[in-house]
C-alpha cells in the first residue's frame, strides 16, 4: 500500500485465486453419446458449442455425484432474458443421462401454453419422436397408472450393459399446477426411488415455486408440493433456472430452496440484451409521451400517434421481409396493461388501423388520402433506414407494403374469451400480438421486431419489469428492424437495471471462482430508486437502501467490539503513516477544527488497505458498510470508470475528540455540527468536508464517554462519501424479520 499511496498512482492489481477448494469438492461429468448427438443436432457454431458444453458440465459438476448413494443439492442457474435457458437445461439433462442419472424431472410453465412450449422444445431437441434407440422414457404430466409405474421402474432398475439393451433415462415434464404436481407426487411415492440419481430442473424458478406465505408462517401450495417432491428423492439435485434471480437470492438462506451455488450462462454472440438496447445512443428506443399512456385518470379515446408510428415501422419491416423471401417470422408486441379491457381497446385500434390502411392502399395512386399515408410511411422509412444497412428503396418496399399490412394476423393473447389463443407461427409470416401478463415471463415471440409498451412500472418489482423485455433475444441478424416504444420512466428503469443485472452477475461470478458457498455472500446489489427487487411476499428478511453519493456512511457503534477497536488502531496508524507526507492543513476556527487532508490518492490502494480491512461489527452498521464496499467495488470493476482517486481527511489532525453515548450505547452524532467563533467566523460542520470529484474518507479518533466519564479512549472511526459519478442506489439484506409494513405491496 505504501508505494501505491505515496506515488498517488493507480497500479494494476492482478489477483490469483486458487480453485483448489472448489475443484476438490466437485466431480467431473463425462460427455457421452447423448450430449454429442444433442450438440450435433443444435448445429451451433464451434465457439458457441464449446461454451454450451463447458457451462453444462460446470452446472452438473456442482450436483450430487451419481456414484454416491444419497445427497441433496440446490443451485441457481442464471441466464439473460430470452437467452437460451431451455437449451442449457436440455444440454444439462443430456449430460446427466450420459453420467447415469436415471431420473430427470423438469418443472415448467404455470400456463398450458408455456408448459407446452418448454415440453415440446425438450422433446424436439432430444429427438425423442425421431429415434429408435429408446434412450429416453419421456412422460408429460404423468399420472400414477400401473403401466406408467412399470415403465419408470423398469427403466431406473435396468443395470445391464448388453449390446442392444441400454439403460434408458426417465424424463418427466410437469406443469406448475396443483393437479399435475399432485399426480407426480402420487406417482413418485409409489416407485422404488431410494438412491436413484435424480435431477430436478425448475424452469422460471423465481415464479410460483417460492413460498409466498412465508411472512404468515405458512407454506404456499406450489412450494409445499415441491418440498414434497424433494422429500421423496433421497438422491437429487435441484437446479433453479431464471433470468431474474432476485427472489431466490433474497429468500432466507435456511429455506430449502435457497441455492448453495450459482452458475452463469453466457449468451451467444448473436444475443441482443439490455446493453445493446439501453447503453450507447439508444437508436432503437422510441418515446411514448405520458399523455399517451392510459390510466384511470386518463382515458384514451383514439389510438395515440406513437402507436401509429410503431405500426408503420413494423409494417415496413414486414414488407422488407416479404421482399427478401419471408424466412421465419416477423412480429410486433403491444403490451399496454395487465387489464384485459385495455387489451381490447388496443386490439380494436390495431385492427381498425390495419383495415383503414389496407383500404387506403387500394385507392388510386392520385388519391389525396393515399398520398398522405404514403408520406407518413416515407417518414417511417427514413427512421428505419438509419439502422438497417442495405434497406431496399422506399419505392420497392411500397409494392410489398399493402400485402404486409393485409396479411398480418392480429391476435389478442389473453384468456378473456376462454383458452388463450396462440399464433400459428408456421402458417403465417407476420403477426401483431396484443396482451399483458401472458406476454411476460417465458413467452417466446418469434421474430419480434417492434415492441410497444405504454404502461407504468406498477408496484415496481424489478424482476417482473425485466421479464417484460421480450424484445431481448437472438436478434443480431435483424436488429436494425427493431424498435422499442417506452415511456420516459420505463426507459430510465431499464437503463439503470442493466447496471444492476451486471453487478449481480459480477458478484456471483466472483463467488463461483472463489469456490465459496453462495450462503457466505451477504446479499447486496444495486437497484434503481423506486424499484423493489421482487415481490415482498416471498421475503421474510428486510433490506436497507442506500446511495452513499447522496449521504454519508458514518459509524455510531465504533466501540462495539474491543477486538475490532484494537485491529482498527493498527490499520489506521499505518494509513496515517503512509499518508503523512501528503497531508496539508485545512484550517478551522479552533485547533480542534484544523484538519489534515490528502487529495489525489490512489482509490484502489485505500480501498484495499483501509476500507476492506476496517472492522465494523455492529449488525446494522456492518450491513450498511458491506453495501458501501460493494458499491465501491462494483464501480472499480467497470472499465469505463472515471473516479480513480480519493481524498482522506484526518479530522482534528488526529487529536482525540470526545463523544458521548446515549442510553442505547450508541453515539448520536460523530460529526461536529456548524458553529460560530467568538469573532463571528463560521465553521461549516464536519459533514461539509468532502470532495465533489473523489471518494472521501474521514478518519476520526474519538474518546467514548458515558455520564461525563471516558470509558474507552483512542477509538478509530471512519465516515465515507462517494462522488456523484459513483451514484448508485443499493439494497442490502438484513437479518431483521420482515414487518407487516415491509410486506405490503406498496412498501416503497
Amino acid at each position: 500500500m505504501s508505494q501505491n499511496i505515496n506515488n498517488g498512482l493507480a497500479l494494476e492489481t492482478i489477483k490469483i485465486i486458487s480453485n483448489d477448494n472448489q475443484s476438490s469438492n466437485l466431480w467431473e461429468p463425462v460427455k457421452g453419446d447423448e450430449t454429442f448427438k444433442l450438440l450435433d443436432h443444435l448445429k451451433f457454431p464451434p465457439k458457441d458449442r464449446e461454451t454450451l458444453e463447458e457451462e453444462s458440465r460446470a452446472v452438473l459438476a456442482h450436483c450430487v455425484p451419481p456414484s454416491t448413494h444419497e445427497g441433496k443439492e440446490t443451485g441457481l442457474v442464471i441466464g439473460y432474458i430470452q437467452s437460451g435457458k431451455t437449451t442449457s437445461f436440455t444440454t444439462v439433462a443430456a449430460l446427466a443421462s450420459d453420467n447415469d442419472y436415471r431420473l430427470i424431472i423438469v418443472i415448467t410453465g404455470i400456463t398450458t401454453n408455456l408448459f407446452n412450449q418448454s415440453s415440446n422444445r425438450l422433446e424436439k431437441d432430444l429427438r425423442i419422436k425421431n429415434r429408435t434407440d429408446r434412450k429416453w422414457q419421456f412422460l408429460s404430466n404423468p399420472k400414477a397408472r400401473a403401466d406408467i409405474k412399470q415403465r419408470i421402474a423398469n427403466a431406473i432398475q435396468k443395470k445391464t450393459s448388453l449390446p442392444g439393451i441400454g439403460k434408458p433415462t426417465v424424463l418427466i415434464t410437469v406443469m406448475k399446477q396443483r393437479t399435475h404436481l399432485n399426480n407426480l407426487i402420487k406417482l413418485l411415492s409409489e416407485l422404488p426411488l431410494n438412491g436413484v440419481p435424480t435431477l430436478i430442473i425448475d424452469d422460471e424458478a423465481d415464479q410460483a415455486s417460492l413460498n409466498n406465505l412465508v411472512n404468515k408462517g405458512k407454506e404456499s401450495p406450489t412450494y409445499k408440493r415441491i418440498l414434497k417432491i424433494k422429500s421423496l428423492l433421497s438422491h437429487h439435485s435441484f437446479l433453479q433456472y431464471t433470468a431474474t434471480p432476485q427472489a431466490p437470492l433474497l429468500i432466507n438462506i435456511i429455506d430449502v430452496l435457497s441455492p448453495n451455488f450459482a452458475a452463469l450462462l453466457t449468451p451467444g454472440p448473436a444475443y441482443t440484451g439490455g446493453k445493446i438496447f439501453f447503453e450507447g445512443d439508444f437508436r432503437l428506443i422510441r418515446r411514448i409521451r405520458e399523455s399517451e399512456v392510459p390510466s384511470k385518470d386518463q382515458q384514451l379515446t383514439e389510438p395515440p400517434d406513437s402507436l401509429l408510428q410503431a405500426m408503420q415501422i413494423y409494417f415496413l419491416g414486414a414488407a422488407a421481409g416479404l421482399k427478401c423471401g419471408a424466412q421465419g417470422n416477423r412480429s410486433m408486441m403491444v403490451h399496454p396493461s395487465k387489464e384485459t379491457m385495455q387489451h381490447a381497446n388496443y386490439d380494436r385500434w390495431v385492427r381498425d388501423i390495419q383495415q383503414l390502411w389496407s383500404q387506403i392502399f387500394q385507392l388510386d395512386k392520385s388519391d389525396y388520402d393515399r398520398k398522405d399515408l404514403v408520406n407518413m410511411f416515407r417518414d417511417a422509412y427514413n427512421d428505419l433506414s438509419a439502422t438497417v444497412q442495405d434497406l431496399a428503396s422506399f419505392d420497392d418496399l411500397l409494392e410489398y407494403l399493402p400485402h404486409a399490412i393485409s396479411d398480418t394476423i392480429v391476435t389478442m393473447v389473453n384468456a378473456a374469451g376462454g383458452k388463450t389463443p396462440q399464433p400459428d407461427w408456421e402458417q403465417n409470416y407476420s403477426h401483431i400480438l396484443v396482451g399483458g401478463e401472458v406476454l411476460n415471463r417465458g413467452y417466446t415471440i418469434e421474430g419480434l421486431t417492434v415492441s410497444y409498451m405504454p404502461r407504468s412500472k406498477g408496484v415496481g418489482n424489478a424482476d417482473t419489469i425485466q421479464q417484460r423485455a421480450r424484445w431481448f433475444g437472438y436478434k443480431a441478424d435483424y436488429l436494425g428492424y427493431c424498435r422499442v416504444y417506452l415511456t420516459d420512466e420505463q426507459q430510465e428503469i431499464y437503463k439503470k437495471y442493466v447496471n444492476s443485472e451486471e453487478a449481480v452477475r459480477r458478484k456471483l461470478r466472483e463467488i463461483a471462482v472463489s469456490g465459496k458457498s453462495l450462503n457466505e455472500w451477504r446479499r447486496a446489489f444495486p437497484l434503481p430508486p423506486g424499484l423493489r427487487p421482487t415481490r415482498h411476499d416471498v421475503i421474510d428478511r428486510e433490506y436497507n437502501r442506500h446511495n452513499y453519493s447522496h449521504e454519508w456512511f458514518e459509524q455510531q457503534w465504533p466501540h462495539a467490539s474491543f477486538e475490532a477497536v484494537e485491529i482498527n488502531r493498527v490499520i489506521v496508524k499505518q494509513v496515517i503513516s503512509d499518508l503523512s507526507p501528503y497531508f496539508k492543513v485545512e484550517a478551522g476556527i479552533t485547533e480542534m477544527q484544523n484538519h489534515l487532508v490528502a487529495s489525489g490518492i490512489d482509490l484502489t490502494s485505500v480501498y484495499e488497505e483501509l476500507l476492506t480491512k476496517f472492522q465494523i461489527t455492529e449488525h446494522d452498521e456492518s450491513y450498511n458498510y458491506d453495501a458501501l464496499l460493494q458499491q465501491i467495488d462494483d464501480y472499480l470493476q467497470r472499465p469505463e470508470r472515471k473516479v480513480n482517486k480519493c481524498t482522506v481527511y484526518l479530522m482534528s489532525g488526529g487529536r482525540q475528540r470526545r463523544r458521548s453515548i446515549d442510553e442505547e450505547g450508541k453515539i448520536p452524532f460523530v460529526f461536529q455540527g456548524p458553529t460560530r467563533g467568538k469573532t463571528g467566523e463560521r465553521y461549516q460542520g464536519d459533514s461539509k468536508f468532502y470532495s465533489q470529484d473523489e471518494v472521501t474518507i474521514q478518519i476520526h479518533i474519538i474518546n467514548i464517554s458515558k455520564d461525563d466519564k471516558v470509558i474507552t479512549e483512542n477509538v478509530p472511526t471512519i465516515a465515507v462519501r462517494l462522488p456523484e459519478e459513483m451514484s448508485e442506489s443499493w439494497i442490502i439484506q438484513t437479518d431483521r424479520k420482515a414487518s407487516k409494513k415491509f410486506a405490503r405491496p406498496n412498501w416503497e
